[in-house]
Formats: C-alpha cells, sequence, structure tokens
C-alpha cells in the first residue's frame, strides 16, 4: 500500500504532548491511518518503550505495517478505537502509562480514492466506510433513510442550513448510487452563496459521520480511555470540526471538575477530578503548516493529564 498517503497534522506539537522522549512506558495511538504519528512516537521512544496502533481500515494498516515495519515494540490492532480496553487486555496491559493520542476524522488517502466514495469531487459509489466490513454504506443512508432521518443527520452533524430541502430532492431522487449524482442533487436544491465551500462539503461530512457513527465512537472512547490512563499519562486530541471539538472540549472539561455528580445528592459519589486540562483553548496548526497542508486549518489540538 505505498500509495496510501496521509499528511499528519500538528505532528510534532501532538506527539510532542506525550513527553515521550526516550520513555519506556505504554503509548496507544487510536487512530493509525497513514502511522505519521506512530513513526514519530515510536522514534521519540525508548527501546523498552511500547506502542499499540489501532484502526479499522485494512488499507491504512497494511501502509503502516511497510512503513513501521521495524519497530519491535510496534502493536498494531486492527479493530475500532471503541474497543481498546479488551484489546489491551488480551495484550496483558492494565494501563495506559504514557498517553494515548487521537486523530480523528478521514484520512487524506480516504478523502481522495478514486473508490471509497468520501470525495465529492471524485465520481466513485457511495460508501464512505472506514471498516469496509461495516454493514451500513453511504449508499444504505442515501437510498433507505427516511426524509425526516435524513433531515436530522444533516442538521445534527453537519449543520447544513437546507437539510430539509437537500432531504426531499434525495428521496425525490432515488436511487442514487455515485458521489456526483449525490452533488448534482444538493446543487440543484440548494442556492448559489458567493462561499469557498463547496455545496457538499456538510452533507458528506453528515453522512460519513453517520456511516462510521464518529462521534459515538469518539464520546464512548474518549469517557473510558480516561479511566485507563495511569496517573501523568497524557491524552492528545486533534479534531476536524466543531462537532467533534465541543465533544472533546465537554467531555475533558467534565473530567477536569472536582465532583461531576449530580448537584441533587448530598454527598459526592464520583471519583472527583480525574484530569488536568494542559491547555484550556485548542492549539490551532501554524501558518506554515497551513500554506503546506491546507486542510489543517480546521484542524484543533486538545491535552489533558491524567491526575
Amino acid at each position: 500500500m505505498k500509495d496510501f498517503n496521509h499528511f499528519p497534522v500538528m505532528l510534532n506539537e501532538a506527539v510532542n504532548a506525550l513527553n515521550c522522549d526516550n520513555s519506556d512506558k505504554i503509548f496507544v495511538d487510536a487512530t493509525l491511518g497513514g502511522g505519521g504519528h506512530s513513526r514519530l512516537i515510536l522514534k521519540k521512544i525508548s527501546k523498552n518503550g511500547r506502542l499499540i496502533s489501532f484502526d479499522v481500515d485494512k488499507d491504512a494498516i497494511e501502509a503502516s505495517k511497510e512503513r513501521l515495519g521495524g519497530y519491535k515494540n510496534l502493536t498494531i490492532v486492527h479493530d475500532s478505537y471503541t474497543n481498546i480496553k479488551e484489546n489491551l487486555e488480551k495484550l496483558g496491559i492494565e494501563k495506559i502509562t504514557g498517553g494515548i493520542i487521537y486523530d480523528l476524522g478521514a484520512s487524506y488517502h480516504q478523502l481522495t480514492s478514486d473508490t471509497r466514495g468520501f470525495s465529492f469531487l471524485k465520481d466513485s459509489p457511495l460508501d464512505m466506510r472506514f471498516d469496509k466490513n461495516s454493514r451500513i454504506s453511504a449508499w444504505d443512508v442515501v437510498n433507505k433513510y427516511k426524509e425526516d432521518e435524513l433531515v436530522e443527520i444533516f442538521s445534527k452533524y453537519g449543520e447544513e442550513h437546507y437539510s430539509k430541502r437537500i432531504a426531499r430532492a434525495i428521496v425525490n431522487s432515488r436511487p442514487i448510487n455515485t458521489t456526483l449524482e449525490l452533488v448534482d442533487i444538493i446543487k440543484k436544491s440548494t442556492p448559489k452563496i458567493n462561499t469557498k465551500t463547496h455545496c457538499a462539503t456538510r452533507v458528506f461530512q453528515a453522512i460519513r459521520i453517520e456511516v462510521n457513527g464518529e462521534l459515538l465512537n469518539f464520546e464512548k472512547s474518549l469517557k473510558e480511555v480516561v479511566t485507563l490512563l495511569d496517573s501523568g499519562a497524557i491524552i492528545s486530541v486533534i479534531t476536524f470540526h466543531s462537532l467533534e471539538d465541543r465533544l472533546a472540549k465537554t467531555i475533558l472539561k467534565n473530567f477536569s471538575l472536582n465532583c461531576r455528580c449530580d448537584k441533587s445528592i448530598p454527598v459526592c459519589r464520583c471519583e472527583g477530578k480525574l484530569v488536568e486540562l494542559v491547555n484550556k483553548k485548542p492549539i490551532c496548526a501554524s501558518e506554515d503548516e497551513i500554506k503546506l497542508n491546507p486542510p489543517s486549518r480546521s484542524a484543533k489540538l486538545r491535552i489533558a493529564r491524567r491526575v
């Protein structure tokens, strides 16, 4: 898979946050992708350190196995980051002693593939699955969901202003089999606006999130991972749109509170403060990085430390 290209965003900022130089601790890359963050972590940790990297995309795993094959302290797991706890238990690991990194969203390879269906600029079958074995594809969402269900996901996951128009047009145009067929329907059902954002951006984002359960999976994983971290271990999270960033911010802020119990309960029953926020405001990509990799302009990095 030498053609699997990916440009890791805020590579140094996200990995440096883990404080993994010459470390012999255990680290996790929740989203292996093209292996950029994993490779830098492996370069930094000691030979006694260990990295466990997860991905559901076989293409990503094949490419990373080629690129990172020389590292004996790397374990690649073909599974979702929602199952980190179970997989670590199988490996005999109770705690993530060093830290974990999340690089959310689709990879450059997925977004530019001629066959995966993520791009609204290329004609391909409606797919959008990170895991090619997943039961639901973009075709199922576009052709089987009821009109009100489409309105809900376009509004909730895409923050699309013309959700009702687009959903009605999709239902009236079925069957829809390719990405450019869908793009044409979106164009015809929305007014022309002078903006740099493509008219299909929000709808494609919404469908992709729905197909892969991205927000629900991330929420489940992050909440569980906090409890798996050893004291001092770092969480480094890169998000690419407001929904992801809002979720990361809310969850980490909640775990940073001294008490998370319902106010009606007279005595605190929670575990108390579990993390401290390393940066209260997100870190953004530098101007130089944005020039080299324009998609990085929307990325935000949040960092927290387990107490």
